[in-house]
């Protein structure tokens, strides 16, 4: 194993943050795998798993498993982390620039697309390798101004040449869930049947630039691309990368990070980035995936106390009470019910809302958004 410290762009005289990423395994031996964890940065379930995970990868690493290369980086998001207002955490926005850590990342299709077009072949494997070093390469030249795009660089200059992704976060209270993009969903189906996700939700481009679909869709959006050029060369999705939720912020016990952990790990036996004697069996799936698009967001049209009548899991129709709030002035009582059938797998925490405020999300089966899939 090695650990390699990157710092980070300084944003003020005497201040100075760094980026920790640790490195098993061998590179271009094998497939390559990215783990981060906490891009939002109070999001802290994946920390604690991304400890565990560490001690399983050192074993396996001691006894030559390792056939490929897999990095870690535990804590992705230093800015955040350092992030209080009233004892509070903040760690989904930069505060300086109200921008979310996981959101504005470069369109790296539209980046190298010039440079790669005249350079495809027939050979899948070599086209794999020219698009990677063409990524290689807009990320060397790319001279962040600020510290948090020093950030999204060094994350990017990690990951953009993986096989896999995996994007460590939780929600506010919430099941295991997963977000992908439709063309990484074959491949990443094992993990989340592993892992126990109680809810899937695909899209193909879900918009805002979130890092997850930075990496994957570019390799989609560049096979489309070259097919409207009329450049015939195969293409296969190079990166196949999705942010799962690890259940809800409150959610951080050891139990449930060793259990992740052992799923993870169980994912890179799989894929073979491990080796093992046995390959692991991928149990029977939870939940079918869902559109992104279906997903139903709930909110409350008055402020008041918010009481959840349904609980993060529960299966629901279209109808069924999900929670009411309480307006204790007015001695008046909002019901919140459920627009779509299925599972109700997120909920704020908070429990006092405003009016308008997000309340909580359902996994429909049929699609009715459309645009910017993603919240704020």
């Amino acid at each position: 194993m090695q650990r390699i410290d990157h710092p980070l762009l300084s944003n003020s005289l005497g201040s100075h943050r760094s980026l920790s990423s640790f490195h098993y395994g061998t590179p271009s031996r094998g497939p390559k795998v990215y783990i981060q964890a906490s891009l939002h940065a109070e999001e802290l379930p994946g920390m604690l798993v991304a400890h565990h995970l560490r001690a399983l990868l050192e074993a396996a690493d001691a006894a030559g498993q390792i056939r490929g290369e897999i990095i870690v980086v535990p804590v992705a998001n230093p800015i955040g982390l350092a992030q209080r207002v009233d004892h509070k955490p903040m760690g989904r926005f930069e505060l300086a620039s109200s921008e979310n850590f996981n959101r504005h990342y470069p369109d790296l299709a539209k980046a190298v697309f010039p440079v790669v077009k005249t350079q495809m072949g027939p050979d899948v494997a070599a086209n794999v390798a020219t698009v990677r070093r063409a990524m290689a390469d807009y990320l060397h030249q790319w001279q962040p101004d600020t510290e948090l795009q020093s950030l999204r660089r060094t994350l990017l200059t990690l990951a953009h040449d993986a096989d896999y992704v995996l994007d460590l976060h939780c929600d506010c209270e919430g099941v295991m869930h997963f977000y992908t993009e439709e063309p990484c969903w074959p491949q990443l189906a094992p993990l989340a049947h592993l892992l126990k996700a109680r809810a899937v939700l695909l899209a193909k481009n879900s918009g805002s630039g979130p890092f997850d679909e930075c990496l994957s869709g570019a390799w989609w959006q560049l096979a489309e691309a070259l097919q409207a050029a009329g450049v015939s060369a195969p293409l296969p999705q190079g990166c196949n990368s999705t942010t799962i939720e690890l259940r809800g912020e409150a959610d951080v016990t050891h139990a449930w990070a060793q259990e992740d952990a052992h799923a993870v790990r169980a994912f890179l036996q799989h894929i073979q980035v491990l080796s093992c004697p046995n390959p692991p069996s991928i149990p029977a799936p939870l939940c079918p995936a869902t559109p992104l698009a279906g997903s139903e967001t709930l909110r409350t049209p008055v402020p008041g106390v918010v009481v959840y009548l349904a609980d993060v899991g529960q299966s629901l129709r279209m109808g069924d009470l999900v929670a009411e709030v309480i307006d204790p002035i007015a001695n008046t009582t909002h019901h919140v019910v459920a627009g779509v059938d299925g599972v109700f797998y997120a909920r704020v925490r908070d429990r006092y809302a405003l009016s308008g405020a997000e309340i909580g999300k359902i996994a429909g089966a049929t699609p009715f958004r459309t645009g910017e899939l993603l919240g704020a």
